[in-house]
């Protein structure tokens, strides 16, 4: 008859399981989030809404030479190009350090945010700010800088758990969305869209990942209790 895990490693997975319930809850709520935001702006014919005018008009008062400059700094940084060598620098990292399991969450992350967002933008074909600096096709709603900037950031907050990862994170994902509003090249809602995007993007899949390395552990522990005491 097989002896029950040890305590330390029952407490351990109680602690994922419990860790991975609220990363799961936090996904799905930022889902329907956007989900409504997504409505909101369908039934206002794509235009933007009154609280975009007057964040809009809010940076066109207060833009300045420098301010330009500091705003094309996460929209380089974090374009196209920028983002595939930051992700694959990551996932490389982690490979490097011996963390399989964090970079394929990293890497399945970044694909399905990108897999997500683009098409999803094309459709949708919001119009953009007629004064934008950044960008000119109708690919407005969501923004993808920030949904790429977010999921990067929260699932690195998850992986790492380390509190001043989380303050960076934060910091560059309101960088990114302040950015995206100074250049003109997104209205409000969409960068919230954006960034409501990559949280249920990260959540979602740290989740689902966690689950699967979860259901390995107890699997794992399983088998050395049966090593231990095997079956009378």
């Amino acid at each position: 008859m097989s002896t029950p895990a040890s305590p330390a490693s029952e407490e351990d997975l109680a602690e994922v399981d419990a860790r991975r319930s609220v990363v799961l809850v936090i996904g799905v709520a930022a889902t329907v989030a956007f989900a409504l935001l997504r409505v909101v702006v369908g039934l206002g014919g794509h235009q933007p809404l009154d609280l975009d005018v007057w964040w809009h008009d809010l940076m066109v008062a207060t833009a300045t030479p420098a301010g330009l400059v500091a705003a094309w700094v996460p929209a380089i940084v974090g374009g196209t190009i920028g983002m595939i060598v930051i992700g694959i620098a990551i996932v490389a990292l982690f490979a490097w350090r011996r963390r399989p399991w964090d970079a394929v969450t990293m890497a399945a992350a970044i694909v399905l945010v990108v897999a997500i967002g683009a098409p999803m933008a094309a459709i949708i074909a919001r119009v953009r700010p007629e004064n934008s600096l950044a960008e000119s096709v109708a690919t407005s709603f969501p923004s993808g800088h920030t949904a790429v900037a977010t999921t990067v950031a929260v699932t690195l907050g998850l992986l790492l758990r380390r509190w001043w990862v989380w303050a960076l994170g934060a910091t560059w994902v309101v960088y990114m969305m302040w950015s995206r509003t100074y250049l003109y090249a997104h209205w409000l809602s969409d960068v919230v869209a954006g960034m409501l995007e990559g949280v249920a993007v990260a959540c979602l899949v740290w989740t689902a990942v966690e689950a699967l390395r979860d259901r390995r552990s107890r699997k794992s522990v399983a088998a050395a209790d049966e090593v231990v005491a095997p079956g009378s």
